[in-house]
């Protein structure tokens, strides 16, 4: 084995630099000064108890309208999809020294929502082939102090959520999907997000449909629909207009959604078939055009599901290929393939878990739970992070079909080169 990949002499294979993907257009412009010459109020929110405090004309139209497209009962547009995974913890009733099962692959805000309101995250391992959580693992996971699971729809690709979904139904649990890179895919014609009791998206910059800055939660639940409400919005102000009785975790925030971001959000939900169609043809024609490498294990899709490669991810067996994964991908990179090794660390390596400190000084949430957070809690996310795990993001990267060729030429360029040198060393 060799990470001695030297770049192959002439020019690189990707000859045209890869451009970074803008998904605004005339019709978003068009809809942010339409509303900008009615001179309304950029936000049309409300902390008190008078209609607004559901949101202006755009925000309540962007609801509906998110509603139509999946098919769901309730949205609440939210100012991120972190501020969603918060005000879903407090509308399931997290609380103090309640345990929440999370996986440890993910943006950081998956697992330390449930701090917030005094949860203590478990980490449970993923899968190898798909990178979410592995279902017998979040089986062994659960105790008696166990109240949710958060299932990360990760990469673009479904978590097995049906069967996540009965069992928290059979254990008296929450399932919360965060489907923040996985808009629109499908799990047995469902889409993610609407088989939990309650689902996160994102618009953020860099997803497949942003306003900048957004999320939406999505639930058929309408005791989950109003507390999510209320707690974007200050809740504690509102109660007893409501009529609610219980108040537990209504402490309000501000997690409101401006109605110039709605705006954009319309148009983005209107062009969100095509927006990840083109994600999805360039994923499938890398797939198509990299089949057969020795030491390049392809990206994979359960049965049933679809998938929208947020990131388009490959494993790298390196005593297969002869090159380390780190060796490859720099290689790649002189090639003009954009690349990153891994993904973010497992989020139990942070800081904030191995020194079990969050709120305050003295160790709360984790102080209420014998949980800790050592090397090897989760064997398999660690392997792909340090190993094997090579990604491409569609979804930042603007690129024509010639150019997709150029980077599947740069792929099995830097692979024959691989095992090229692998092959002399041998003999």
């Amino acid at each position: 084995m060799t990470d001695q990949l030297a770049i192959l002499g002439g020019k690189p294979a990707v000859r045209r630099p890869l451009e970074a993907f803008n998904s605004i257009t005339g019709a978003e412009r068009d809809a942010a000064l339409r509303f900008l010459d009615r001179g309304e109020p950029l936000s049309g929110f409300h902390g008190s108890a008078i209609p607004t405090f559901f949101g202006g004309a755009e925000v309540q139209a962007f609801e509906k309208e998110w509603c139509a497209r999946f098919g769901t009962a309730y949205a609440i547009s939210m100012n991120s999809a972190t501020s969603g995974l918060i005000a879903a913890m407090g509308a399931v009733g997290i609380g103090p020294g309640d345990e929440v099962i999370v996986p440890p692959y993910s943006m950081s805000a998956s697992a330390i929502a449930p701090i917030f309101y005094g949860g203590v995250p478990v980490f449970a391992d993923i899968e190898p082939d798909y990178f979410c959580l592995d279902y017998d693992a979040v089986v062994k996971a659960i105790t008696p102090t166990t109240r949710a699971i958060i299932a990360v729809n990760l990469f673009g690709h479904p978590a097995e959520l049906a069967r996540l979904r009965k069992l928290a139904d059979d254990r008296g649990l929450y399932l919360i999907e965060d489907s923040a890179q996985a808009t629109l895919a499908t799990e047995q014609g469902r889409h993610v997000g609407t088989i939990g009791h309650i689902g996160i998206y994102s618009l953020n910059i860099h997803k497949h449909i942003q306003s900048g800055e957004g999320g939406v939660c999505v639930t058929a639940d309408p005791e989950l629909a109003k507390r999510l409400q209320l707690i974007r919005n200050h809740g504690e102000n509102v109660t007893d207009w409501l009529g609610v009785h219980d108040i537990t975790n209504l402490v309000g925030f501000n997690f409101r959604m401006t109605e110039l971001g709605a705006a954009m959000a319309r148009v983005q939900l209107s062009r969100i078939g095509d927006l990840v169609g083109r994600v999805e043809k360039i994923a499938a024609r890398l797939t198509a055009g990299l089949g057969n490498l020795k030491g390049i294990i392809l990206p994979a899709v359960r049965p049933g599901c679809t998938h929208n490669y947020y990131m388009w991810s490959v494993r790298i067996d390196a005593a297969a290929l002869g090159a380390s994964r780190d060796a490859f991908s720099k290689a790649l990179a002189a090639e003009g393939f954009p690349n990153a090794t891994g993904y973010v660390k497992p989020i139990y390596w942070l800081p904030m878990f191995q020194k079990r400190i969050a709120i305050g000084r003295e160790g709360f949430p984790f102080t209420l739970r014998d949980r800790h957070y050592p090397a090897g809690l989760c064997p398999v996310v660690e392997r792909m992070h340090t190993q094997e795990l090579l990604q491409y993001q569609p979804v930042s990267w603007s690129v024509d079909d010639e150019q997709v060729e150029m980077m599947i030429d740069a792929f099995r360029k830097v692979h024959a080169q691989a095992h090229t040198l692998f092959e002399q060393l041998r003999t």
